[in-house]
């Protein structure tokens, strides 16, 4: 299951073709789709490589399935042999394999788990359709706000919604989209119901032996690194599905439900919007240039437009009203001349059968200004008034005057088609998902310091000056009339690189409107001085003015706070960024609305899962209070990866265990790698997965304003949990920081292998990245431990704070928390999920094959942990096993493991053989194709496990 997935979406029972006397109801169903999935794979391998390779297949299969039954104790159990002798056997069978058929068997079990991830999301599908129709998120959400608050609340709810995923592409996602398109493709023919012996079931069963060949023939490694335009328009193709089923049904739904308790939704704007880094995340990404923004955007618009007219072409057919019956507006009858006037080109035939139809009239053309503004986009030509769209305002004013002559002649279609149309627009603008821009702070203070060193105003250089030094110096310009530059801006490196992505933001809001680009993130944000240098910046470029008749600030500034030392400054940080008299009025002018991003990857790279949780929670606490004291909003971007060792989880989950008072209607959370396959392939789950997103800020917004504890309380567990913190942090750093860690790292994963993959732009390290385990990004260094099974970023040190607490004598507390507060349990259920998945048997597999003996101590370091993690998490939970209250998790990670474990036995397998080869592309021709071959069975392997485990990094 996906460490994305929410509770609300169990994965099956049972992936595997075993699980003892059939039940009824999707489960059931799932076990059928999963056997037929498995049969049909079957016969390919003996189509396309013979019986030899299904024996082999179901050989391996079997042995492990009885190893890891007699390991549990089942009935499984081999009387005179036991779990490791089969499990040694099954290893030297792998070993004795040759190199092509070690490849093939490999890629046999990675496809059985590609297809069994098919038939668990179509099951996830069938639960929902088994739901009753009221029985919804959103439908709960809105009720349960009416009754509990009352409908002025929920109305003040509805007006300040504002809910954005945004899709980065940070590399996680292992599985090519060429595999993906015919996974969906596998499940749709699943979806549709057939009998056994039928001509359906024939005509379905030849479809799907046809995918999986295709499938099977295709190679599931990428060739070659993917550019960003790659990134752009893989996101592009997810966010088309959702704008095309999902998010129209999420919206439609959310409307009807709020109008029965006498709640409007705002026509003009939609609660939910998309966001991009792609094109806009620099930081440590030399691949994004200002021009790769500027293209980027450009293909946003393409699809934009595409899914504008597409919408505007419903209206077309709906808007039929004729003058011949009913009457319009005399201001709709007059914008139609106007309109006419300027867009001489369109077809005199649709003139003539629309001649009494004057909504469809004014539809058409506001459809031809829609094309103008792609044909003038993709040429970089001037915007002609009244030809074109240079905003969505343009856009709106013209549906305005549509919704005003509706009003009054049809208000049913003005608050019905019309206004569900304008909400759909008001999502994807003009260009469909609005585009962040990060860039680390080093690179601002270099911009700044070459305009300001040649003033000879300073001191010393500007380099040279204290953090607090900076500060003030940059808070006197930003609040200065003065230019520090003479245009045009020509700066060295990559100073120079900052200051075209500034200009660029400036053009492309000029090209687009101001929805396109809205916030400059600033990661490495250590104080307020690193925001101040990108704002003065800024304001050079033009995006910025505080002074004059009309100041505007064209973007606002979020810094990304990542490490524990600047969650720990957070509130100290964003209240000197607001006591700057100039800052804050560009808070002023941005609508009084501080945004701040929260980063969870590196914080628990750095500190280990608990500590990063308490961390960002207690940093929420604090940043609320403190832009409250400025009178000024807050509103937090959630920067989670997929795992639970990046802040991966229950997005619902982690939206109810924010603190209180946190969320104000307004919410931003990344959606990246194999979490945005998994949640959006399929419209039901992408209609899932908003539904839940939307009814969790909702509710939190309205009926957690006030704490759901005592102040007496709240102080009692935040006391219980800096101890726990404590406690885990001081065993996490005795681990990262073993002087010998990187080196065991190293040898007990395939890490080495990662870059190999070619699924991302960006690097593994950022270029100037310090060498070891320290430079490394939080990305990688979850797959490496993913990989071997090991996965110590999702739990190392919770058992350790967790017996600090007990022995304390907290015990009591410790259930009472876990009892009654959201953010623990949350926190405890993603730590035991993580500890289902890890596997040390496997793992210790790697480190016998892979480690030298010498720092086997590190592997017994982690076991200790695990062990006392488990017993901890079972001692708080007072189940007797991981997962008891989760059965249908905890069977579907056994009967896994049966596919699994092969594939990690062969990943040791190869990696032993190519380490033993050198492994450096040196040697004779025929060295070097063999060690290809091993590369290519390697990373095989890689894919595999990341299919099996639902993770990458």
């Amino acid at each position: 299951m996906p460490e994305s997935a929410d509770p609300a979406q169990p994965s099956p029972a049972h992936p595997g073709a075993e699980g003892g006397a059939p039940a009824a109801g999707p489960a059931a169903e799932l076990r059928a789709d999963v056997r037929r999935l498995s049969t049909l794979l079957g016969e390919s391998l003996v189509r396309q490589h013979g019986p030899e390779l299904l024996r082999l297949v179901e050989e391996v299969r079997l042995l492990t399935k009885e190893s890891k039954e007699a390991a549990r104790g089942g009935a499984g159990a081999l009387g005179p042999w036991n779990a490791a002798d089969v499990a040694a056997q099954v290893r030297e069978l792998l070993a004795s394999l040759p190199l092509d058929q070690a490849t093939e068997l490999v890629r046999a079990f990675a496809f059985y788990f590609h297809l069994a991830n098919a038939a668990e999301q179509l099951h996830r599908v069938r639960e929902l359709a088994n739901r009753p129709d009221d029985g919804g998120w959103l439908a709960a959400a809105v009720n349960d706000i009416a009754q509990e608050a009352g409908t002025r609340t929920l109305q003040a709810v509805a007006d300040v919604l504002d809910v954005r995923p945004v899709f980065t592409a940070h590399p996680t996602e292992a599985t090519r989209r060429s595999v993906l398109d015919k996974l969906r493709a596998v499940s749709r023919i699943l979806a549709v119901p057939s009998g056994d012996g039928t001509a359906l079931r024939r005509r379905q069963d030849r479809h799907l032996a046809e995918l999986i060949d295709q499938m099977w023939q295709t190679d599931e490694l990428r060739l070659v690194r993917p550019a960003p335009l790659d990134e752009a328009r893989n996101a592009v193709y997810y966010l088309g599905e959702i704008f095309s089923g999902a998010l129209p049904e999420v919206l439609d739904e959310l409307s009807v439900l709020l109008a029965e308790h006498g709640v409007t939704l705002p026509a003009d704007r939609s609660p939910l919007r998309f966001g991009s880094w792609i094109g806009g995340d620099r930081d440590g990404n030399p691949n994004v240039t200002a021009e790769v923004t500027r293209e980027i955007l450009g293909l946003q618009n393409q699809h934009a437009m595409r899914i504008a007219v597409g919408i505007i072409d419903e209206l077309i057919s709906t808007l039929s009203n004729s003058t011949d019956i009913t009457r319009v507006e005399p201001e709709l009858a007059e914008s139609i001349r106007i309109d006419l006037a300027k867009l001489p080109g369109l077809d005199p035939r649709v003139l003539e059968l629309n001649a009494h139809e004057p909504y469809r009239l004014k539809l058409t053309c506001i459809k031809a200004k829609l094309l103008n503004t792609a044909r003038r986009v993709a040429a970089a030509a001037q915007h002609e008034p009244g030809r074109d769209y240079v905003s969505m305002a343009q856009l709106d004013a013209d549906l305005d005057i549509l919704e005003r002559s509706l009003r009054t002649h049809s208000p049913l279609a003005a608050d019905g088609v019309l206004a569900d149309a304008r909400r759909l627009l008001a999502s994807s603008g003009l260009h469909l998902a609005t585009l962040d821009i990060r860039e680390h702070s080093d690179y601002h203070h270099e911009a700044v310091g070459l305009l300001l060193d040649p003033l000879s105003e300073l001191p010393r250089r500007y380099s040279e000056l204290a953090p607090k030094q900076r500060r003030k110096v940059l808070a006197a310009e930003l609040g200065s009339r003065r230019p520090i530059s003479s245009h045009p801006v020509v700066l060295p490196g990559h100073a120079g690189r900052v200051y075209e992505t500034m200009r660029v933001i400036r053009q492309m809001r000029r090209t687009l409107g101001p929805d396109v680009i809205e916030t400059y993130v600033v990661s490495m944000a250590r104080g307020a001085e690193d925001v101040l240098a990108p704002a003065l910046l800024a304001r050079e470029a033009g995006l910025v003015r505080l002074h004059g008749e009309s100041p505007y600030a064209h973007i606002g500034f979020a810094p990304m706070l990542e490490t524990v030392e600047e969650l720990h400054a957070a509130a100290d940080i964003v209240d000197a960024l607001l006591s700057v008299p100039a800052y804050r009025e560009l808070v002023r002018l941005r609508g009084d609305v501080q945004e701040v991003m929260l980063g969870y990857s590196d914080s628990n790279k750095e500190s280990g899962v608990l500590t990063s949780q308490w961390e960002i929670h207690k940093a929420q606490r604090l940043l609320r209070d403190v832009v409250a004291g400025h009178g000024v909003r807050l509103r937090l971007f959630h920067g989670r990866g997929g795992s639970v060792g990046r802040g991966g989880g229950p997005t619902s989950d982690a939206i109810m265990a924010q603190p209180n008072g946190v969320l104000e209607g307004e919410i931003k959370f990344t959606e990246q790698g194999e979490v945005i396959s998994d949640k959006y392939s399929l419209p039901e789950l992408a209609r899932e997965n908003l539904e839940l997103s939307l009814a969790a800020v909702m509710r939190a917004t309205a009926l957690h304003r006030d704490p759901r504890t005592t102040l007496d309380e709240r102080e009692r567990f935040s006391e219980l949990m800096d101890l726990m913190s404590d406690a885990a942090f001081a065993r996490y750093r005795s681990l990262i920081d073993d002087p010998d860690l990187a080196a065991y790292f190293s040898a007990s994963t395939p890490i080495d292998q990662l870059g190999e993959l070619n699924i991302g732009s960006r690097p593994a390290r950022r270029p100037d990245a310090a060498a070891g385990l320290e430079g490394m990004r939080a990305i990688p260094w979850v797959f490496g431990w993913t990989q071997s099974r090991q996965i110590i970023p999702g739990w190392f040190g919770v058992g350790s704070g967790l017996r600090a607490a007990r022995e304390a004598g907290k015990d009591a507390e410790l259930r009472e928390i876990h009892q009654r507060w959201p953010f623990f349990q949350s926190v405890i259920s993603n730590v035991e999920m993580t500890l289902a998945k890890t596997d040390l048997e496997i793992a210790s597999h790697y480190v016998t094959s892979l480690v030298p003996v010498g720092l086997h101590r590190i592997f017994e370091t982690i076991r200790a942990e695990y062990e006392l993690t488990v017993a901890e998490v079972r001692r708080l939970s007072g189940e007797d096993e991981l997962l008891a209250a989760a059965p249908t998790l905890k069977r579907t990670l056994e009967i896994r493991d049966q596919y699994l474990d092969p594939i990690s036995y062969l990943q040791v397998e190869l990696l032993r053989r190519l380490r033993a080869g050198g492994g450096d592309g040196h040697g004779d021709r025929e060295g070097r194709e063999v060690e290809a071959s091993l590369r290519r069975a390697l990373l095989i392997t890689i894919n595999g496990i990341a299919a099996g485990l639902r993770n990458t990094g």
